[in-house]
């Protein structure tokens, strides 16, 4: 067996959680078993809260440079660092949302659809530009310390999806992951990883966990309501509509304070 297993924290299903959803050097994992596709979405809160440490480190960094530049350098590093990877369902599902209104088989066709028409790319512009005015507003307050949670619990959103709705396809990238997703250790990543952020973040860290939840139960309404599950487009949708928003609830928060 390739994977590295030491007291039965399986690091195979780390090492594939990383490569899944950064581009960050994470060992490949060998001789990949169907219950790590499952088990590497336990992990995936924790690369959350990789992927936020390194664009907190980056902007505390750069405070040096002009607001405007610093950010526009993290949010380069943090696309680069999820190799777009959620970008892209953001952008299948703004396409497919508004050419689908037919109903379901034809979202799911246009989902389907690699390339990107008009709505997708203002959607994606629109994200991009909400982020980097996020940053900005941090990095020029020098109120950067709460960033690393805006990453972390959008990836919490994913096992969280796959806990609680159906996926919408027979098949899919997704669904082997459904399917041999540990529900037990999957509810307790999640619990440690709301714990952090309720534990660690003052007064706003719970404001920021539930408002997570908030976007995460509207986002699964209108999912169910179309499509009666999720595909990983929506999934990918998800995170980058809830790291969105979370910053710009941050920059909120931290005008409240001042």
């Amino acid at each position: 067996m390739a994977s590295a297993e030491r007291g039965g924290l399986d690091l195979g299903a780390l090492w594939l959680a990383g490569r899944f959803l950064t581009r960050l050097p994470f060992p490949e994992p060998r001789d990949i078993r169907p219950k790590q596709l499952g088990q590497a979405v336990c992990w995936y809160p924790l690369i959350g809260l990789l992927l936020g440490v390194l664009i907190t480190l980056g902007a505390q960094g750069l405070r040096w440079l002009d607001p405007a530049v610093g950010a526009a350098i993290i949010l380069i590093l943090w696309v680069w660092s999820t190799g777009a990877l959620h970008l892209d369902g953001l952008a299948d599902s703004a396409d497919a949302w508004v050419g689908g209104l037919a109903g379901r088989e034809r979202t799911l066709e246009i989902l389907k659809d690699p390339h990107s028409g008009p709505v997708g790319v203002t959607a994606l512009l629109l994200v991009l530009i909400a982020k980097w005015a996020g940053l900005h507003a941090l990095i020029d307050d020098g109120a950067v310390g709460l960033l690393m949670m805006v990453p972390l619990l959008g990836r919490a959103q994913l096992p969280l999806l796959m806990l609680t709705t159906p996926y919408a396809r027979a098949r899919g990238m997704a669904s082997e992951q459904v399917a041999q997703l540990p529900r037990r250790a999957a509810w307790v990543a999640l619990l440690a990883a709301w714990l952090v952020v309720a534990l660690s973040g003052g007064w706003v860290g719970p404001l920021l966990v539930a408002a997570g939840w908030a976007i995460f139960w509207l986002a699964r309404r209108v999912m169910l309501a179309r499509l009666a599950g999720f595909t990983g487009d929506t999934a990918g949708a998800l995170v980058e509509i809830t790291e969105t928003l979370l910053l710009i609830l941050l920059v909120v928060a931290q005008t409240l304070i001042a």
